[in-house]
């Protein structure tokens, strides 16, 4: 069998391959995309959907402004606002020590005009009620928001067949190699993509891929824990988290909440399951914050699988062992937001139109 023969190829078909290989083909660039199941099945469609800036490190920051703005024109790009909305996020203190972070926090990144407010328990008990009574206070982002995850990425790669990438599902690489200053990539199918740039997008599987070219990175893989109850009353229109971490919740239009907390364990076959443990800690935790949550009925439970570094940046640059290698992977569960501008950036640094701010804080050798 011939092999596709392209400029570059993005292993993995979640938002950041995707994105990039949209971006990639409206530069003009031979593009394929290789997802070995369906492109956003795995962590880009089954995440939480949360949209937000609010708590990002300041050079995440940089990549969160640039994707603010690519969400806020979802419709122009991939034909559909993916259930976006600007709800806004809170992110809530249960003490008045928390409280305190979150106005340093503002403080801290008040050159990226994220517009925070930070209200103090009494002022947010008036303005959202169904809050529960012993939060001390929030920091309210207004134009963060949230979105449908189910939609977005499929979204995303639809576009990039549209434009002209080829989308190769089902399309589980088994061999990859470098060969005369390409790359050539074995499917095990028999499919074979040769391609002059390679781009990991893989996810949770980064590290593995990364390993093939002994580029040897310390992503940890974990199984965040999610659920969603019965349609509800409408409780409060913005995403919440939680200074510190542990819970996180929307209500989306038709009246379901999602929240998640915690993680769950793997199972054979690339799966997961939720926690047990994560789940009774988000039926203590819910109540408290939402109060209405104490007899809502859950109606789904689910885990995705994501890939992690102790830093919770992601790995965005190009491998120090093989040239023309870039790795993207890493999200460490913040990649929903960000995902569509690190598509950007990826397609900039292919054609050298651009790179990354605060690179060094992204780069593949910075463990030494």
């Amino acid at each position: 069998m011939n092999a596709l023969h392209v400029e570059v190829a993005i292993l993995g078909g979640g938002l950041v391959g995707a994105s990039a290989a949209l971006a990639l083909r409206r530069a003009g660039v031979a593009t394929a995309l290789i997802e070995r199941g369906q492109c956003g099945a795995r962590a880009s469609g089954v995440n939480f959907g949360g949209v937000r800036r609010q708590g990002r490190s300041p050079e995440q920051l940089h990549l969160a402004q640039r994707a603010h703005g690519i969400w806020a024109r979802l419709p122009e790009i991939i034909g559909t606002d993916g259930e976006y909305v600007r709800s806004g996020h809170l992110k809530l203190a249960r003490s008045q020590a928390d409280l305190e972070k979150l106005a340093a926090y503002r403080d801290k990144v008040r050159d990226f005009d994220l517009g925070l407010e930070i209200i103090d328990g009494a002022s947010l008990r008036r303005r959202f009620p169904a809050l529960g009574s012993d939060i001390a206070g929030g920091s309210l982002c207004p134009e963060d928001g949230q979105a449908n995850p189910r939609l977005v990425a499929p979204a995303f790669a639809r576009a990039a067949a549209h434009a002209g990438a080829h989308v190769l599902e089902n399309c589980a690489i088994q061999h990859a190699d470098t060969q005369g200053g390409d790359f050539l990539l074995s499917a095990a199918d028999g499919r074979r993509i040769r391609s002059e740039i390679l781009i990991n997008a893989a996810g949770a599987w980064g590290a593995a891929v990364a390993a093939w070219f002994s580029d040897h990175l310390p992503l940890q893989v974990k199984y965040p824990t999610m659920l969603v109850t019965e349609p509800l009353t409408p409780q409060i229109g913005v995403s919440l988290g939680v200074e510190g971490g542990g819970f996180y919740a929307r209500q989306v239009a038709r009246g379901n909440v999602v929240m998640g907390g915690g993680y769950g364990v793997a199972l054979p076959g690339d799966r997961s399951r939720p926690g047990r443990a994560a789940l009774s800690e988000l039926g203590r935790t819910a109540p408290a914050v939402l109060p209405a949550l104490a007899c809502a009925s859950v109606i789904r439970c689910w885990s995705g699988i994501e890939g992690y570094f102790a830093d919770k940046n992601p790995v965005i640059g190009f491998s120090r062992n093989v040239p023309r290698l870039l790795h993207a992977f890493g999200f460490s569960g913040g990649g929903f937001q960000i995902a569509p501008a690190v598509g950007e950036a990826l397609a900039d640094m292919v054609t050298g139109r651009g790179g990354l701010a605060m690179a060094e804080r992204f780069c593949p050798g910075r463990w030494g």
